[in-house]
């Protein structure tokens, strides 16, 4: 091996090394973080209950739902269920103070809000929201859930701040759905973009930012941009390939006769991009990569686009980068913004490429904190579940920021397995009485269901025949 390679090989494996530090008060730093959370909840037993799930989220769980939480901490599973599923306490403070501590421990004055609507497949129309409707993370039309959330991307780190459940029209019309799954009483059908604009207006003054951006479901409503602009918001939205755009510092063909205007003709962004010279594009290097550095080429130009009706819209910035593939092949996105012309495109390609960080805050909720292991139906259950799933991964993103001080390999998903071991200790090890009990508890759920089952046909369910003699 060359030796530039094995030194820096060295090297790697030397970040590597987790120092005990890192771990050393891990758990006693857990209740204190949630205290500023829990200070909003009325009730003794809501705050106990909230330490609970909150631990269950970071703890060793394979499903990470009401059930698998409490017979983890050996409690009875109703109290927490009826805590999640059905107490009236009331989510968006906690919410508040999430945004509030992201925004002090993260903010920057050039940080990037990005807006994602995130489905959630699932069986049956009983939970709340459920409809056939577009799923983006799946890519298809399916039956499901679908949240918008708010992201906070910063140069260091990047967390989620705030969520609301779409509430499809249907939904919003039915008034014994809606009190079966316990919408709120005055709750309106809003649009996704219009639950974005909603998050904005109460977030964004606790989150410094100089950036608005979205995937394509968001950028291509024109009225959506135009309600950014009215905000003061510089964005910059992702749109889809077949955005029609007139190129204004494009050549203009020749009239056809007298009196014909000279403008270039609108044409699909797609079609656009073939007609652009290769000197006319700009090598970015983003950031660092797992894989290598990320390298993407960008391309501007102002452009008037064609909204949902077919108006002309006003003048933006159209925004074209792509990126090579491992099979020789480009992945080229498209974004419309309100920025300055002469915007730098390193700047332009920063907070596109911003838009994607929403994955990993994401994959870090569903991996490490159960943000999708919920099994409630109502309204309120799935705010309560959501907004915890968000505040137990800002607390490993805040951990995984103080351990990178001694050790700079440290990610929110190790800080997560050193939590879950450090949680299990804690709890006991799983000798035969414990064991004994938590099948006690399942054979217990089985039985029940056996017993109603056979009451419903007005007959008694057999015992099971003890094999001692």
């Amino acid at each position: 091996m060359d030796a530039r390679y094995a030194k820096r090989k060295e090297e790697l494996m030397a970040e590597c090394q987790v120092s005990p530090e890192v771990f050393a008060g891990l758990m006693e730093r857990l209740r204190p973080f949630a205290q500023p959370f829990i200070n909003s909840l009325s009730r003794s037993e809501q705050a106990e209950h909230a330490r609970t799930y909150l631990g269950g989220l970071l703890a060793d769980i394979g499903r990470k739902n009401c059930e698998s939480i409490a017979y983890y901490f050996e409690q009875e599973r109703d109290p927490l269920q009826n805590f999640l599923g059905k107490s009236p306490w009331d989510h968006r403070p906690l919410l508040t103070e999430l945004a509030r501590q992201v925004g002090a421990t993260l903010g920057e004055p050039d940080g990037v809000l990005v807006f994602d609507p995130s489905g959630f497949a699932k069986k049956g129309d009983d939970s709340v929201g459920v409809a056939r409707q577009w799923l983006g993370r799946f890519g298809k039309v399916d039956n499901g859930q679908v949240g918008i959330y708010l992201a906070y991307v910063a140069r260091k780190e990047h967390a989620l701040v705030d969520t609301r459940l779409y509430l499809p029209e249907d939904w919003a019309r039915d008034y014994e759905r809606r009190k079966k799954a316990g919408v709120p009483k005055g709750t309106v059908f809003k649009t996704r973009h219009e639950l974005a604009l909603e998050i904005l207006r109460d977030r964004r003054h606790l989150l410094p930012h100089s950036w608005v951006t979205g995937d394509d479901e968001m950028g291509r409503s024109s009225k959506f941009r135009a309600d950014l602009r009215d905000m003061d918001e510089r964005y910059l939205l992702a749109v889809p390939c077949n955005t029609s755009i007139r190129d204004l510092n494009g050549a203009v063909p020749e009239g056809n006769g007298p009196g014909t205007p000279r403008v270039r003709p609108f044409e699909q962004v797609q079609a656009w991009i073939q007609t652009v010279p290769a000197e006319a594009w700009t090598t970015v290097d983003v950031r660092d990569g797992e894989k290598g550095p990320l390298l993407v080429q960008v391309v501007t130009t102002r452009v008037r686009a064609r909204d949902e009706n077919r108006r002309i819209g006003p003048e933006e910035l159209l925004i074209v980068i792509r990126s090579a593939q491992l099979d020789g092949t480009w992945k080229t996105d498209y974004y419309l913004s309100n920025a300055a012309v002469d915007t730098p495109r390193p700047e332009l390609a920063r907070a596109a490429k911003a838009e994607h960080r929403v994955e990993e805050c994401f994959q870090r909720g569903k991996s490490e904190a159960g943000m999708a292991d919920y099994e409630v139906r109502t309204w309120q259950g799935w705010h309560h579940h959501q907004t915890l799933s968000m505040i137990a991964t800002w607390f490993l993103v805040q951990e995984s920021l103080r351990g990178k001080v001694v050790a700079p390999a440290v990610t929110v998903p190790l800080i997560r397995k050193g939590l879950a071991l450090l949680i299990r200790e804690a709890t006991g090890s799983y000798d035969t009485d414990r064991i004994a009990r938590s099948c006690t508890r399942l054979a217990e759920r089985s039985a029940l269901a056996r017993f109603y089952a056979w009451r419903q046909r007005r007959l008694l369910a057999p015992l099971r025949v003890n094999q001692r003699r």
